[in-house]
């Protein structure tokens, strides 16, 4: 996650995909083929692939020029190191409400002293066993990605203190599931939905850190980018599959119309 963070620290944008769906080697290509993207955020919360997939798939990204991290619930310690193990570049937790939620999150990520992830050099992370356990936890620790998504009512009065947590990287806002627990479902430019937006903005700041979401429309994107966002996800593999549908009936209308 190096590019990554070397970006977002110099203030630029970094644009990502969300990928769940469609997870496969080939459509892994395509997205760095086509280039213009830093990298993916596999969705694991929606979807639940297993690890097989995930290796083939960090091992993909990896090769087409791409990062990745790896989207979970934060329900399952283990989860998180088998993801890293299995070559996620971070991680990003899903459906956080507090604080101390977030730092159990951070814990679950990262090696002592920081936290109390299990040490296990035998993952692609450690190459297999073959990094010394000392230099492996230095590495780790230090060019992991931990995101905390703010997308709840309760993670938006304590976004100051989770922007605060040594080892957050980014705060990572859920438009969607954040409109629905403001009780305005998909009404994103909704005033409640952004004033949370600035209280986001105004606690990265604060605390040097980063923020980045998923954006709906170029306008949302602007908007998000003005008020600080550099790391924007403004699509996904379903949303790529239709697109391109559209475009080709388009494209084609007379043939469709027959």
């Amino acid at each position: 996650m190096l590019k990554i963070k070397e970006k977002l620290a110099n203030n630029e944008v970094v644009r990502m995909i969300g990928v769940g769906r469609l997870m496969h080697h080939n459509f892994l290509q395509i997205l760095g083929v086509q280039g213009g993207f830093d990298g993916v955020w596999f969705d694991h919360e929606h979807t639940g692939f297993t690890i097989e997939q995930l290796e083939i798939s960090s091992l993909t990204t990896s090769s087409a020029g791409l990062e990745n991290f790896v989207r979970v619930a934060p329900t399952d310690y283990a989860l998180v190191t088998r993801c890293m193990e299995a070559g996620g570049g971070g991680v990003m937790a899903a459906q956080i409400f507090t604080a101390d939620q977030a730092e159990q999150f951070v814990k679950w990520a990262k090696f002592a002293p920081r936290g109390n992830r299990g040490l296990n050099v035998g993952g692609r992370d450690g190459r297999f066993a073959t990094t010394p356990a000392a230099e492996f936890c230095e590495r780790a620790n230090r060019d992991s990605f931990v995101a905390i998504q703010i997308e709840t009512r309760q993670s938006v009065e304590e976004v100051d203190a989770i922007a605060a947590i040594d080892g957050v990287d980014l705060l990572f806002v859920g438009p969607a599931d954040l409109s629905q627990s403001l009780g305005v479902t998909g009404e994103f430019f909704h005033p409640d939905c952004i004033a949370a937006v600035d209280r986001v903005s105004a606690a990265c700041k604060k605390h040097g850190k980063s923020w980045g979401a998923v954006t709906v429309s170029p306008e949302h994107t602007e908007m998000y980018y003005e008020k600080g966002c550099r790391l924007i996800s403004p699509t996904s593999d379903a949303k790529i599959v239709n697109a391109g549908i559209a475009s080709l009936k388009s494209q084609y209308e007379q043939l469709f119309s027959m």
